[in-house]
């Protein structure tokens, strides 16, 4: 099969769904209100997410031979998003999108059999089996990804780029070998390749879009789930360490944020301006260039995971790596809120 063929049609099929579901997210009142934590201009259409979805389901349609496991993506995909959907339209609480979130992921994974069942071997030459504790682990992590990716996506173009930098170290990983699944995230990439222009109105024609929630539960989930069909392949495509430099700079941003949160005696679902890109633009450096930097530290990031996979570096080693750069991150981050308040 033509390779170029499959991400040609998704980011054909991306542009046409934007152009065709805007003008109806704007009569459904589908759209980003601005307020004191997002400042843009006018009520921007959030169509994004769903854009997203339709192109890579009909592109998966035509090109991925279909399955039961990826069918119930498919369908809990598709949950996910309508979830997304209402949350941008109606703002549900903390407590349904929880709930709502935990269904979605048990239906996935007690439909497919798959779950985390080690997190590696971390603890010299101890593998840390999980058992049947894996599919509770499995339902946190997915849970885990989906805010992430949600609490990231406050800058035009940041969880658009973050996703993909992400989607393209999974399709490298999943294409060593020769897994099933290695098409998807190519087409997620072309996908949110036609979204970015939109967002980030690189042609003159486009206008700007959203990802919105949808968008953002979407990838959080087919990020999540890929990293545990990677894992839990035969020949695994990846180690479970490994998932932590794939999606880096948004699971430390989210872990950051909370503890500070929690250390200020606030709820961490409380949503405030104190993530990463806000502190850059606290110290005056422009959008463009906090996108610039962002991407390049997590392309750094994921391109380490990547080659820990390649040379075999002992997870043991790659997990102490990561524990000490969120480290460094929480404390500079910390200290750099603490100057501007005072």
């Amino acid at each position: 099969m033509d390779f170029w063929l499959p991400l040609f049609t998704t980011f054909s099929f991306s542009l046409l769904a934007i152009k065709l579901i805007n003008p109806i997210a704007i009569k459904a009142g589908l759209v980003d209100l601005p307020c004191d934590r997002k400042v843009h201009d006018g009520n921007i259409p959030l169509v994004g997410g769903i854009a997203i979805y339709l192109a890579v389901l009909t592109a998966s349609v035509l090109f991925i031979e279909h399955s039961r496991d990826l069918n119930l993506y498919l369908v809990a995909s598709a949950l996910v998003l309508f979830l997304g959907a209402l949350d941008d339209r109606y703002r549900l609480s903390v407590r349904v999108r929880l709930v709502a979130q935990i269904l979605v992921s048990s239906l996935i994974i007690f439909g497919t059999e798959i779950y985390l069942t080690s997190l590696g071997v971390l603890l010299g030459n101890i593998e840390l089996k999980l058992g049947v504790l894996g599919i509770v682990v499995t339902v946190i992590a997915i849970i885990a990804g989906i805010n992430a990716i949600n609490m990231i996506d406050g800058m035009d173009g940041l969880a658009g780029m973050l996703s993909l930098i992400a989607f393209a170290a999974l399709a490298f990983l999943l294409s060593r070998v020769a897994s099933a699944w290695y098409l998807l995230p190519f087409l997620f990439i072309a996908s949110l390749l036609g979204y970015l222009i939109f967002n980030l109105k690189r042609h003159t024609s486009s206008s700007k879009i959203f990802m919105g929630d949808a968008g953002n539960m979407l990838i959080g989930l087919t990020l999540i789930w890929l990293m545990v069909i990677g894992i839990e392949l035969k020949s695994p495509a990846l180690k479970p360490v490994t998932a932590l430099y794939i999606i880096a700079v948004p699971i430390m941003d989210m872990v950051a944020v909370i503890i500070r949160r929690v250390k200020e005696k606030k709820s961490p679902f409380l949503a405030d301006g104190q993530h990463l890109h806000h502190l850059f633009a606290e110290f005056g450096i422009s959008r463009k260039h906090t996108l610039i930097v962002i991407s390049i530290v997590a392309s750094i990031l994921a391109a380490i995971g990547c080659l820990a996979e390649v040379y075999l570096v002992p997870e043991w080693i790659m997990l102490l790596l990561f524990l000490a750069l969120f480290c460094v991150y929480a404390v500079c981050t910390d200290k750099a809120w603490n100057k501007i308040k005072s």
